[in-house]
């Protein structure tokens, strides 16, 4: 009888204790997707200070640079799914091993490749640390109004560390030396290590079948060319130049094969049937397109701060601020939105109101307008984080559970990959724009114009040289050419946002908060000392 009591009760007092312990496991998740943004953007104001210290060259310098983004957006489908086999925990905590050793690595690094190389292993970790945050979140929040609220609250710390990363490596610099803007993740991942292993749960997908370990290496290397000539072409390199060409081509035929062996395999990696879905390839789509438009914009945002309008660094991302405190705000409200309006409404409404602040900024000019910025980076945040929110809660709630690490890793390499191609892209758009304006300058040679249509800043480095009257007129003509290829970039991403709004029309009308036949109890293994220490008493 004691027997039959005891088995009824344990099943209920596991439900009562996951529900207690799915918020910590947020906490904790979060955590290490603060670490992970925080680290892809620390080292761009430290850039200077390395550059001194270890005398790169310019092609070190620039893999220094890229190398993070371009390693972890490469792995992200490999460790997505090999976490849905393994472990997603496993991945996870081998990942906060790995970024804390490559962070001390790059700490204290004595030439330009090591620090490359430090990179290259950070970009490992990151890899395996965020689609594992994400496919946790998804088997832990089995409800969706619920999972709606974290997902929520995760993307609200990932707009927080894209803000905090240039802040907190400032600040870092002008107390220590270059190596701190690493040396700070070691203590967390030290604290992260044990307190992961002991709260976040152990979860898989479907283990039916071999893992795919040559679809695996065929997914990382096609997305590493593909990734690496978007990043050549946003560094303004020449389409047909064989550095840009080649890893572009090679990459995509990589990826091209990758999509036919998963289409003949009787248990693949990727299941692509999952992009039959409505719903998650419009969420992909979203995801792409909306990033595209804007990636790019911030960087032209921050040229525009420093270069037209004169401000510091520092003033620089004060003003930016209230972009990542909407962001917050859209995160956090996200929940309630979904709920209320549904994905296609709510979808459709961020591009709209990302779209209608792009068109506002289109009235900056040479003068400084506080108010006018203000107002168009805080409706540009919002519109951003609801676009995002919306996309990103519908792909994962569309996505089977055991695939969670798969789709998790489709929607951070979309993520990932739109920011690329958005650099590339804005980026010629703005060139294309600019300079002819500084083609015909009375007064400065033709050498002189060439060498300024490149850039901003170096237009502002050719006057310097000029001086007197041409120096001037080179500086005005510049800076007009630049406000006007600003203003076209801006209406070019209000079209493809726009854009992104029709496609959004194919999204889900409303929330479907239906019951989800997940077994928690053989998909999800929560750390119970209590029941372990418990004899178990038989029948």
């Amino acid at each position: 009888m004691s027997g039959t009591t005891t088995a009824a009760v344990r099943p209920r007092s596991r439900a009562a204790g996951a529900r207690a312990d799915r918020w910590v496991v947020l906490v904790v998740l979060c955590v290490s997707l603060l670490l992970v943004a925080v680290d892809a953007t620390v080292l761009h104001v430290a850039v200077p200070a390395v550059t001194e210290d270890l005398r790169p060259g310019a092609m070190q310098l620039l893999w220094i640079v890229d190398v993070y983004p371009l390693v972890c957006a490469s792995l992200l489908i490999l460790f997505g799914t090999l976490g849905d086999r393994v472990g997603r925990r496993r991945i996870l905590l081998l990942g906060y091993a790995l970024f804390g050793v490559a962070s001390a690595v790059a700490a204290f690094a004595q030439s330009a490749e090591t620090l490359i190389l430090a990179r290259a292993l950070l970009g490992v970790g990151g890899a395996m640390i965020m689609p594992a945050t994400l496919s946790i979140l998804r088997q832990v929040f089995p409800d969706r109004r619920e999972r709606a609220l974290a997902i929520g609250v995760w993307s609200a710390v990932a707009a927080v560390g894209a803000a905090v990363g240039p802040l907190l490596g400032g600040f870092l610099l002008e107390h220590f030396w270059w190596g701190a803007v690493f040396l700070v993740n070691i203590p967390l991942m030290l604290v992260s290590l044990p307190v992961g292993r002991m709260l976040l749960p152990e979860s898989r997908g479907d283990s039916n079948g071999p893992w795919d370990v040559v679809g695996a290496l065929m997914a990382a290397l096609g997305l590493f060319g593909v990734v690496l000539g978007v990043k050549r072409l946003g560094g303004s390199e020449p389409v047909a130049a064989p550095s840009t060409l080649v890893p572009l081509l090679a990459g995509a035929a990589l990826l091209l094969l990758f999509v036919r062996r998963q289409g003949r395999r009787p248990h693949p990696l990727v299941d692509l049937r999952m992009f039959r879905r409505p719903a998650f390839s419009t969420s992909v789509g979203c995801i792409v397109l909306a990033m595209l438009a804007l990636v790019g914009l911030e960087l032209i945002a921050a040229q525009y701060l420093q270069l037209v309008l004169g401000l510091s660094p520092l003033a620089t991302g004060l003003r930016l601020l209230p972009l990542t405190i909407a962001a917050m705000a859209a995160g956090l409200a996200g929940a309630r939105m979904l709920r209320r309006f549904g994905p296609r409404r709510m979808v459709c409404f961020g591009f709209c109101l990302t779209a209608a602040a792009v068109v506002t900024l289109t009235a900056m000019g040479g003068t400084d307008n506080a108010r006018l910025l203000l107002c168009g980076f805080v409706l540009l945040g919002f519109g951003l984080e609801t676009t995002l929110f919306g996309a990103y809660e519908s792909m994962l709630s569309e996505a089977p559970a055991e695939q969670a690490g798969g789709a998790a890793a489709i929607g951070e390499t979309s993520y990932q990959l739109g920011a690329g191609i958005g650099i590339a892209l804005l980026g010629s758009v703005m060139n294309a724009a600019y300079t002819p304006g500084l083609a015909t300058v009375p007064g400065v040679p033709s050498r002189a114009s060439d060498a300024a249509g490149h850039s901003l800043g170096e237009a502002y480095e050719v006057a310097g040289r000029l001086g007197g009257p041409a120096g001037d007129a080179l500086r005005r003509a510049a800076r007009d050419s630049f406000v006007h290829g600003l203003h076209v970039t801006l209406l070019v991403s209000a079209g493809l946002l726009l854009l992104g709004a029709l496609i959004a029309l194919r999204l889900p009308r409303v929330m479907q908060c239906g019951e989800e036949n997940v077994q928690r109890s053989a998909e999800v293994e929560l750390p119970s000392p209590r029941e372990a220490a418990k004899p178990t008493v038989s029948a």
